[in-house]
């Protein structure tokens, strides 16, 4: 299935200097999100999962294998929209668990594995609120997550359209639901499969609705400490 050809290119992708500092300390650290559905959150306190979270365990029985270390130590750690990329590059942790867009300016400081998927940026939005479209933004305060791609979106959209709108800060993703549902903003701006993600888990999904268009829609993946992905590994195996 896909999860096999992405966790090849993950496995190729990480350096050379990662799998000595992995195989030296006999630990891998990996990085989850606590509430990004469907690709990775937290089940219990303790557990997370979704399809991010089943990627990194295929990557981390590989780099087991590989490096024959079958008592390889794992470690997880939480990280957010904003400490995501600063933790990786300076090794806090080995590979993320998680998705992130790729962009050229990320592309500077890391590299990623295969595109998981392509999302564009939309809005969750209370069905009494009739919005319907990004038009019926203007005069609304709108919820995003500080630094994402969607906020640079949401906001160049505002601008070329001429649209006063008030972008604030979602202090995570499960945050951002909370405040359309509390009526602290009109609509939370996010890539679309995150959102549908958000109203299947709702109190009340029945009460939501995502709406608009797709905007700039991009493909995202899993982080990778940067490096020349030749000098890693390259092993390819398939998983049903």
């Amino acid at each position: 299935m896909a999860i096999a050809a992405i966790a090849s290119s993950l496995i190729a992708a990480l350096h050379a200097r990662t799998l000595k500092k992995i195989a030296d300390t006999n630990r891998m650290t990996v990085s989850y999100r606590e509430s990004a559905v469907p690709f990775c959150y937290l089940l219990t306190p303790h557990k997370a999962v979704g399809f991010s979270a089943d990627l990194t365990d295929a990557v981390v029985d590989d780099v087991r294998k590989k490096l024959k270390m079958p008592g390889l130590q794992i470690a997880y750690i939480p990280v957010t929209g904003q400490n995501r990329n600063p933790l990786l590059v300076n090794d806090t942790y080995d590979l993320e668990g998680g998705s992130t867009t790729n962009t050229a300016a990320r592309g500077q400081d890391v590299s990623f594995s295969i595109s998981l998927f392509y999302a564009g940026t939309r809005v969750l939005v209370k069905k009494a609120s009739r919005i319907r479209g990004y038009a019926d933004l203007a005069g609304k305060t709108v919820a995003t997550a500080a630094g994402s791609t969607n906020e640079n979106v949401i906001r160049k959209y505002a601008a070329d359209h001429h649209l006063d709108i008030d972008v604030v800060p979602a202090k995570d993703y499960a945050a951002g639901p909370r405040m359309v549902e509390s009526d602290r903003t009109a609509v939370l701006a996010l890539d679309d499969v995150l959102l549908f993600g958000m109203r299947a888990n709702a109190a009340d999904p029945e009460l939501l609705e995502v709406a608009g268009d797709a905007l700039q829609v991009e493909p995202r993946g899993c982080m990778v400490r940067k490096g020349d992905p030749a000098s890693g590994l390259s092993a390819a195996r398939s998983r049903g």
